[in-house]
């Protein structure tokens, strides 16, 4: 399992996610509703693509578990480098889960400056 190319892939989606947000401070209000919803859709994807993977993840552990707990004595050695395997695909889960968290990060902050840019927006009528 390469997990360095996995944390380059958060690395790379982290620093998209502060380029947006450095982009989004400056945007008025129908282009953040279309950054929000572009950020919404990207996260939906996401978070289906990490159901799946952990879907698929559970299947594969359980169907494995009841092939070590049949044959545990005969395959000792086995046993413990399917362990090490699951270890890795489980560090390979947080990772994507670190990707989908990024995701919803950067829908949160877009929120937020929406709010703040409606706020303002309300703020400028208030007063006129």
């Amino acid at each position: 399992m390469d997990f360095s190319a996995k944390l380059e892939q958060l690395q790379a989606k982290a620093d998209e996610t502060v380029a947006a947000t450095r982009a989004a401070a400056v945007e008025n209000r129908e282009q953040l509703k279309q950054r929000i919803d572009k950020a919404q859709d990207d996260a939906n994807q996401a978070m289906q693509g990490a159901k799946q993977q952990v879907e698929e993840t559970a299947d594969r552990a359980e169907s494995k578990w009841a092939q070590m707990k049949a044959d545990a004595a005969a395959r000792r050695e086995d046993f413990k480098a399917k362990i090490e395997k699951w270890a890795e695909l489980d560090a390979s889960d947080a990772i994507d889960y670190a990707v989908y968290a990024v995701d919803g990060a950067q829908l949160a902050v877009l929120n937020a400056l929406d709010a703040r840019v409606y706020a303002d927006e309300q703020a400028k009528i208030v007063g006129t």
